[in-house]
């Protein structure tokens, strides 16, 4: 086919999806292309051929329909944020981008549930909920960027999990158009419905694979009262589990994070935040719970002093007002931002709490042996067993020459996880970036059946192609 040609065919592409959505919501400039062509992940290069701004499900099964018949790859786009490279289109996709799909579209009070577009952002929903006297609890660094369509194809978690559960436990129903344009209409919002195969949860996590998500019915929960926020230094980090049973055994923990000093140090530079207390320790622990009464707080209390006692606590601050509790919580949240500048290479990965100790000694030893010279950051929602590594790049290689050095040691990492029966993507889904691991995690006959059902939903596999694995 002929440089002619081609151009032709993408122009001709260009005008239809112009017809279907508007002469000012298909974007080719270079700009447009790159901005929407990525998502945070900085290993491949964007490069898609159009962004398309859809308003409606219609419009969206219109592209669908558009993209089947002309064969033409789409990836869909929410707030960007995503770590796998799940919504990266490198190879001449077309983007489908939700940001006009944006409305708050129904309240039921009575259900205690909200019906969204996909384009809705999660702080959106958070703040909707506060308006209404009630409590979206899924929550992360990024809410004021995310997409709730994006949270629920990635099925994403944050630093409530303890409590509340990833966002799979919040989605009663799903309006989604498939790869081959059809409309489904799932779960419709119910709380009980024992009508056979539930296909809601096929598409959370499936990361854009079976379909695009436009609309959802969301649970909202009661409104936390009265939170408090403990920061504790620990000496070592098999504290911190010693830590995590004892509060565990007496409170109802709605968070506890953990975090290294290096990742403190990393926050502590940006200026903004202050240090909790005058001495250092390795590792710290973030817990949030609801002092409902005094006699609570006097519980926890009690708890802090015999983790004192026990020696698995060197020091620790506890939250008097809603401004501290903010500022404690920025010494977590804000790990992610201000480590951005080192380029770092990332894993999410989990394990079972019962196995955290071991995993990560065995993971602490592997990257210690292939990079003396490497700054290590830790930290996670330890509570579930999530743990977030990052290897931060040294100024003197490039961005290539730090990544292939960190993927050397993969397998080993890999491995490790698959030794303690983990997954290799605790929360931040598998897109391109781990699709080569996935057997660390899934079986060869699990693999069979993910590409059977996405050969039902996308036959002609043109929704979201090359995430999470290959077809064969």
């Amino acid at each position: 086919m002929g440089a002619r040609t081609v151009l032709t065919k993408n122009q001709t592409m260009i005008e239809k999806l112009q017809t279907i959505v508007g002469e000012t919501h298909v974007k080719t400039d270079a700009d447009s292309l790159k901005i929407w062509g990525c998502d945070w992940t900085k290993h491949y290069t964007p490069a898609a051929s159009a962004i398309v701004f859809p308003a409606s499900t219609e419009e969206v099964q219109a592209i669908v329909k558009l993209a089947n018949a002309e064969k033409i790859a789409l990836v869909p786009s929410g707030g960007r944020t995503g770590l796998s490279a799940g919504a990266v289109a490198a190879h001449g996709e077309v983007v489908v981008s939700f940001d006009r799909m944006n409305k708050v579209l129904e309240f039921l009070p009575l259900d205690q549930m909200v019906r969204v577009q996909a384009g809705v952002l999660t702080g959106q929903l958070q703040q909707f909920a506060i308006e209404q006297g009630l409590y979206y609890p899924v929550d992360f660094a990024s809410a004021g960027s995310s997409q709730i369509g994006g949270n629920i194809a990635t099925n994403a978690g944050g630093i409530k999990v303890i409590r509340y559960g990833m966002t799979r436990a919040w989605v009663l129903g799903l309006t989604v158009v498939t790869g081959k344009g059809d409309i489904l209409h799932l779960n419709k919002g119910m709380a009980k419905n024992a009508t056979g195969y539930d296909l809601r949860h096929l598409f959370i996590g499936a990361e854009g694979t079976l379909g695009f998500i436009t609309e959802a019915e969301i649970k909202l929960e009661r409104q936390p009262r009265d939170l408090r926020v403990l920061v504790l230094g620990m000496p070592d980090f098999n504290s911190i589990m010693h830590v995590l049973a004892a509060f565990q055994a007496r409170l109802d923990l709605s968070a506890f994070e953990f975090f290294s000093e290096l990742a403190l140090q990393c926050v502590l530079a940006s200026g903004n935040v202050a240090r909790p207390f005058p001495d250092a320790t390795p590792f710290y622990v973030l817990l949030e719970f609801e002092a409902l009464s005094t006699a609570v707080e006097e519980q926890a209390m009690q708890v802090f002093e015999a983790c004192m006692e026990a020696g698995w606590v060197q020091n620790g601050v506890i939250s008097q007002s809603e401004t501290q509790a903010r500022n404690l919580w920025r010494l977590r949240e804000d790990i992610s931002e201000t480590i951005a500048k080192f380029t770092p290479y990332k894993n999410d990965i989990s394990v079972l709490i019962t196995h955290v100790p071991a995993f990560i000694a065995d993971i602490d030893a592997i990257v210690q042996a292939n990079y003396p010279d490497f700054n290590i950051v830790w930290f996670g929602h330890i509570g579930d067993g999530n743990l977030h590594l990052n290897i931060l790049k040294p100024a003197n290689l490039s961005k290539d020459e730090f990544f292939d050095k960190c993927q050397v040691v993969n397998k080993s990492v890999f491995e490790t996880v698959q030794k303690y029966n983990g997954s290799i993507s605790a929360e931040h889904g598998v897109g391109m970036t781990k699709k080569p691991y996935l057997g660390y995690t899934r079986s060869k006959e699990e693999i069979a059946y993910l590409q059977a059902i996405k050969q039902v939903f996308d036959p002609n596999n043109i929704i979201n192609p090359g995430k999470i694995f290959d077809l064969t």
